[in-house]
């Protein structure tokens, strides 16, 4: 039986914190909701920071009709906090640990997925919030709250030597660009694209440098050359430049994609060596028409990729640790989170805004 299929069980449950919407057009607005207490294999975390996806706001606004939203809806999978209460079986974690957790709150466990450490693939998988709550009934509620129980295994260690505000979008925005990367193996001498400088993007760069790649930013704003170069971009293209593009014809090992606007795919696949690699990790609201003789070509492929399972989340944190790679963030209160959304949906943030929930409490 899948974790997802257990029955609530009697244990008690408290109130916490949080900022909710409660429908598509409505503001985020300050609420309580309850929350379970932790079980034997549970752990309690005081949320310090969380980080703002772009998934939020097409969540929060129901704009995905593949993953429709349930209201009220607490947003928020990019969370790193404190460790105040540990269940008896908890082995990993004590109070006072710092803590991460990204977009899983569970999965069966025994899947070939699960088993294989790639729970993101795992049919019964929850997602931090707007996902079934096997415990308490209606839907799970995410970061943007005081506190969340969560399963010990679904929990992260935290670098100590990591800024808290910094790395709370690694959860997300991290993994998201660090898994295809050691999925279609980047490494030293490859020669990586970057499209599009965003949350996704920047990230993107200072991993694709880390791994000592030499990695190239695609951009329509040529603005912004000096902030790729201060990533660590390489050489920095603007892709409607057409003679810029013929004269990186063929020469890419790997190419990751993250602009979730209209865009045409088929001149990024031209850029692409023999058995080279385009992965997507934006999400564009309408399909991509993609020309078959630029895949036959060169042998070229297409990917796809999400986040990256438990054990590559933390390896991903690890290697942050090492080469001290964080998100560039604004920090803000909670209460200004619409105006955020707002200017998200603009453009106007560099590179991603993370809360701080120290705001919350005092409200």
């Amino acid at each position: 039986m899948s974790t997802n299929q257990f029955t609530s069980q009697s244990r008690g449950q408290y109130e916490s914190k949080a900022y909710s919407a409660m429908g598509p057009t409505s503001l985020l607005v300050p609420t309580s909701i309850s929350r379970r207490e932790p079980g034997d294999n549970d752990i309690k975390i005081d949320i310090l920071f969380c980080g703002i996806c772009h998934s939020d706001l097409h969540q929060v606004r129901n704009e995905w009709s593949a993953m429709p939203t349930v209201y009220p809806c607490v947003p928020g999978h990019e969370i790193i906090g404190r460790v105040t209460n540990v269940g008896s079986q908890v082995t990993k974690f004590k109070p006072g640990d710092l803590a991460a957790v990204g977009c899983l709150v569970d999965s069966d466990g025994n899947c070939p997925h699960c088993q294989a450490g790639l729970e993101q693939f795992c049919s019964q998988m929850t997602l931090t919030y707007n996902s079934p709550d096997a415990h308490l009934g209606g839907v799970t509620y995410g970061g943007y709250s005081d506190s969340i129980v969560v399963k010990e295994h679904f929990v992260l260690r935290v670098p100590s030597n990591l800024d808290l505000a910094a790395a709370a979008p690694l959860l997300c925005a991290g993994i998201t660009t660090y898994s295809p990367m050691r999925h279609w193996g980047v490494t030293k001498g490859r020669k990586v694209g970057v499209v599009g400088l965003g949350g996704l993007g920047h990230m993107a760069v200072k991993f694709a440098h880390a791994l000592e790649a030499h990695v190239v930013v695609f951009t329509t704003s040529l603005n912004k050359k000096v902030d790729a170069h201060r990533l660590g971009a390489d050489e920095v293209v603007v892709s409607q430049n057409n003679e810029d593009m013929k004269r990186h014809a063929s020469t890419f090992d790997f190419i990751i994609d993250t602009v979730s606007a209209e865009h045409d795919v088929n001149a990024l696949l031209q850029l692409l060596r023999p058995d080279g690699t385009l992965t997507l990790v934006g999400a564009p609201d309408r399909p991509h028409a993609v020309s078959a003789m630029a895949l036959l070509f060169n042998r070229r492929n297409l990917s796809g990729s999400l986040i990256g399972g438990i054990a590559e989340t933390q390896e991903m944190l690890d290697f942050c640790s090492k080469h001290n790679i964080t998100a560039d963030v604004e920090v803000i209160p909670i209460q200004k989170v619409n105006e955020a959304y707002e200017r998200l949906a603009r453009g106007d943030v560099k590179y991603r805004f993370t809360i701080d929930m120290a705001s919350l409490k005092s409200q």
